[in-house]
């Protein structure tokens, strides 16, 4: 699928996040004089990517506006929102998307910011996003159009998978599971590491024994239909070596508990960032 778009897509922040849309929807077949860049100080491999591929930097707000653009993508931190955002407003028009992807702030704030009349959709995607497996979940205000959340779906999905919510209020749930979920697994991945040096292993090998371990087990759910139970269960013998393990994982204060007290902080740590 070929990225087209009817006027400019303007991106603001170049972070980790912003640069990995950016690669996927340059991969995409998105024409690069139609994309323009707004980071004060862009990573040098993004700086190299915009330079490469003639992509303006730092350009005139006045002077893009009357381009028109189709998308203007928010990817800078919550925190730099009051500050970057009334800038923003001379874009603001109706067939202008505003799609922000900082953690906890809400649609109505990300309007109040914005001004009167912004059509505006709130996503979190995750960083699997710059190696193309990625997953998004957005939500929109009541002015975005269907054209507007295709058009959303199509760029967030550039990176991966993308879905909709209809409550925002599930954006701070999303958020403690996939938004912050790869760092659980890298976590994971660590403990693993740190396990299998606890029993003698040496600690490159230990290492790379947890990262295949975990990635090959990415790779099965990602390519095969069996839900993570039926995978489990595939892995683990009756009195065998797994079910002994998993006699403590699957125990009282267990990683089924440990997971809900992460997943809820984060999810409440959203909310107050929301605030």
């Amino acid at each position: 699928m070929t990225l087209t778009l009817q006027g400019p897509l303007v991106l603001v922040g170049a972070g980790k996040m912003g640069g990995a849309l950016l690669s996927g929807w340059l991969g995409q077949g998105l024409n690069p004089r139609d994309v323009y860049l707004r980071d004060p100080n862009p990573p040098a491999e993004i700086a190299q990517l915009v330079a490469e591929r003639g992509i303006p930097l730092n350009f005139s707000i006045p002077d893009l506006a009357a381009r028109r653009p189709s998308v203007v993508l928010l990817a800078v931190k919550p925190q730099m929102m009051d500050q970057v955002l009334p800038d923003l407003a001379p874009l603001v028009a109706p067939e202008t998307l505003f799609i922000s992807i900082a953690a906890g702030m809400g649609l109505h704030r990300l309007g109040e910011l914005l001004g009167a009349g912004a059509h505006v959709v709130r996503a979190m995607p995750n960083t699997p996003a710059s190696v193309g497996r990625g997953i998004t979940v957005a939500c929109a205000n009541a002015l975005v159009t269907l054209g507007q959340r295709e058009l959303a779906t199509a760029l967030l999905g550039a990176v991966g998978e993308a879905d909709w919510v209809e409550n925002e209020g599930l954006i701070d749930a999303v958020t403690a599971i996939s938004g912050s979920g790869p760092a659980y697994v890298f976590y994971l991945t660590e403990c693993l590491a740190a396990a299998g040096e606890s029993l003698g292993l040496e600690a490159g090998l230990a290492l790379r024994l947890a990262r295949a371990t975990v990635s090959g087990a990415g790779e099965m759910l990602h390519q095969l239909d069996d839900t993570p139970s039926t995978l489990r269960k595939n892995v683990t013998s009756p009195g065998g070596t797994t079910a002994a393990a998993l006699d403590v994982l699957m125990g009282e204060n267990g990683m089924s508990t440990l997971m809900r007290h992460a997943a809820h902080a984060a999810r409440d740590r959203s909310r107050e960032l929301g605030q």
